[in-house]
């Protein structure tokens, strides 16, 4: 028999924001040790209120407009309630009966075509803190505590590991790219909701939660042990199916029980009285959406029409940082497509050798352009524009200084690259033979010679056009 695999996910995401979701305490990033970034309210002290950040509202209804979905402008907050060491309150500030964002639509193109995947609703809540086993103890962090996150809530839409996978990394794209969340290791996590039924059916099979999975390898790994083990479980009878929650391990590939599937009422919902319901008005939203970001579907068609290859435009978009440096690097007047490159190979390679990156923000839009209208213009050459990027990395030069400083700006002309390249050639009469008889590799010595004495000021394209010409005479 033919079976069908029907896949729904719940998307954590960590958003970017300065302070926590209901108190003054740095994100989670701020902290440099466990438990220093701490209050009495988010560590759950008795007579501490949660007072709301707005701007969590704000990134909230930014997700919403991104990933298409009704804004709801009353929106309230709700207490799940449920015992574990790492939730000080023994609950959880959620949203269950009036979520921020419902009703989106996401679409995601894989290997068998495109599919709609249907967002039931956005909501925010608080992260719980972090357990950490050593030995026969465990230990409590809570700086994770409070940490504002959004959950993505889709209609069982999926039907195989690849659009799983494709609208994870699409997401990732977009909130990395719009400044909703750096969306890092662990600042975006997921559960898979996954059953298995004939295909053809339209009754849903018994459905089994793994919870908790922030590598993507690793979830394209558990949903096809789950499937399987479904499908044997339907086909062949090795076992009886349940509702419950699994983990998955990473070394032996497989999923194991953890838990019986909790239902809504195990977790006795019911209103946070301490939080007043927060109403979104027309002035509030108009303002929300005027600082949207465009779309990444639009980006990347706006990349692709420039000439940006399809692997490039995925590097941009994997990061806020780099595609907001190409856009105001072009709003500056200089070429999309040769700014891409200058951003992808110069600069990451540079940064990399210095050990930075560009969240860093050593390269700005402003330096970068500077170097690529000099080497546009013809003021350096593009070997000259490489020292000068370095320079801006390691050293914070000021790139047109740096350019009279060192002479690099100086033009060269034909008659002066002539007389270096006889200069070389005298100097190089074996070199000269070797070339002659063949060697390659004496070629580019002479080519080398001739950058230094002209100290990178040439155009390379002239230098070694002319010096051709010379060897052949």
């Amino acid at each position: 028999m033919k079976y069908e695999l029907v896949i729904g996910l719940e998307t954590h995401v960590e958003l970017s924001t300065e302070s926590k979701i209901f108190c003054s305490c740095g994100g989670h990033s701020a902290a440099n040790e466990p438990n220093d970034c701490v209050c009495p309210a988010c560590s759950g002290m008795p007579g501490m209120l949660p007072i709301m950040n707005k701007r969590v509202v704000e990134l909230a209804v930014t997700a919403g407009l991104m990933l298409n979905c009704e804004i709801n402008r009353y929106t309230t907050f709700d207490k799940k309630n449920y015992y574990y060491p790492d939730l000080p309150c023994a609950y959880q500030i959620t949203q269950i009966n009036h979520p921020i964002c419902v009703n989106g639509l996401v679409n995601v193109k894989t290997s068998q075509g495109a599919r709609d995947i249907r967002i039931k609703q956005i909501h925010m809540e608080e992260d719980a803190g972090k357990l950490v086993h050593s030995g026969n103890s465990s230990f409590v962090d809570f700086n994770r505590t409070s940490v504002p996150l959004i959950e993505i809530v889709t209609q069982p839409d999926f039907r195989s590991a690849e659009e799983v996978v494709t609208y994870l990394n699409k997401l990732k794209s977009m909130f990395r790219s719009g400044g909703i969340s750096e969306c890092e290791e662990g600042a975006m996590r997921c559960d898979v909701n996954i059953s298995v039924r004939p295909e053809g059916s339209e009754e849903f099979g018994v459905r089994t939660e793994i919870k908790n999975m922030s590598s993507f390898e690793a979830i394209e790994k558990a949903i096809q042990y789950e499937s399987q083990r479904h499908m044997d479980a339907l086909e062949y009878g090795t076992e009886e199916l349940v509702q419950e929650t699994r983990r998955f391990d990473d070394v032996s590939g497989k999923t194991f029980a953890m838990r019986n599937k909790e239902t809504e009422a195990d977790y006795r919902y019911f209103p946070d009285a301490n939080l007043m319901p927060i109403v979104i008005d027309d002035a509030w939203l108009e303002q929300i959406k005027a600082d949207k970001p465009v779309a990444v579907d639009e980006k990347a068609e706006e990349y692709m029409a420039a000439g940006i290859s399809q692997k490039e435009i995925d590097l941009l978009l994997s990061d806020g940082k780099i595609s907001k440096l190409l856009d105001d690097t072009v709003a500056l007047g200089c070429d999309m497509k040769d700014s891409a490159t200058w951003i992808l190979t110069d600069c990451a390679g540079v940064l990399s050798k210095a050990g930075k990156s560009f969240a860093d923000g050593v390269v700005t839009a402003q330096n970068l352009s500077v170097i690529i209208k000099m080497v546009a213009d013809g003021t350096i050459n593009r070997n000259a524009g490489k020292k000068v990027l370095i320079a801006v990395v390691e050293q914070g030069a000021d790139p047109a200084a740096y350019c009279k400083e060192q002479g690099l700006d100086r033009k060269v002309d034909a008659s002066a690259i002539e007389a270096v390249i006889d200069g070389v050639l005298a100097a190089n009469p074996k070199a000269v033979e070797d070339v002659k008889g063949g060697k390659l590799k004496a070629m580019g010595a002479l080519f080398g010679a001739c950058m230094k004495e002209l100290k990178g000021a040439g155009d390379p394209a002239v230098i070694k056009q002319l010096l051709e010409q010379k060897l052949a005479q």
